[in-house]
């Protein structure tokens, strides 16, 4: 990949940017609801500032070269037993060059240090096998499958769970950097 990546907030005048990232092929399943308009997009960001403020989730745009690549998030934070899912996408110019890779190990880093989460899981669909690749490479371990968990249309999906724990070996390959505002 050759440059650092960088998770930072995401900002208003990224607005344009996640409505373009939103508009590829596959990418309307990865936010709650559609992201079509620039004020979608504000809305998306805004629920992610609210999920910080409440301790429950915390999203950070994936820069590199200035440029806005992709999303990296963990949610679904569990205090009780210091837990989180990890979710992930990048553009389609960012595809294929270890961005999406690299923004995971880092998120993973940040909310082992950081927030002093335990246990990081993640799930992708069962025919998603360059997430599986993503994962792996970031250093969550397959732990499962969960059968028919999706239905996108009348299409049902199967999910392959992977984890990685704060005691794992840090995977090969670095980190970026994470700017906190």
């Amino acid at each position: 990949m050759g440059e650092t990546l960088t998770l930072r907030p995401w900002l208003d005048e990224d607005a344009a940017a996640l409505v373009t990232a939103f508009a590829g092929v596959g990418m309307a399943s990865q936010a709650g609801r559609p992201v079509h308009t620039e004020d979608d997009a504000r809305q998306w960001m805004t629920g992610w500032d609210r999920a910080a403020e409440e301790g429950s989730g915390f999203a950070f745009a994936v820069e590199r070269g200035g440029e806005v690549v992709g999303n990296v998030a963990v949610a679904a934070i569990e205090r009780r037993h210091d837990t989180g899912w990890v979710s992930y996408w990048t553009t389609a110019r960012a595809r294929g060059q270890g961005v999406a890779t690299m923004a995971a190990a880092t998120m993973a880093e940040w909310a082992f240090g950081r927030l002093g989460l335990f246990r990081l899981e993640l799930g992708h669909r069962g025919d998603n096998q360059a997430s599986c690749r993503v994962a792996a490479a970031a250093g969550f371990r397959f732990e499962g499958l969960e059968r028919s968990k999706l239905r996108y249309g009348d299409v049902r999906y199967d999910v392959e769970l992977h984890a990685r724990l704060a005691t794992d070996p840090r995977p090969p390959g670095g980190t970026g950097t994470v700017v906190e505002v």
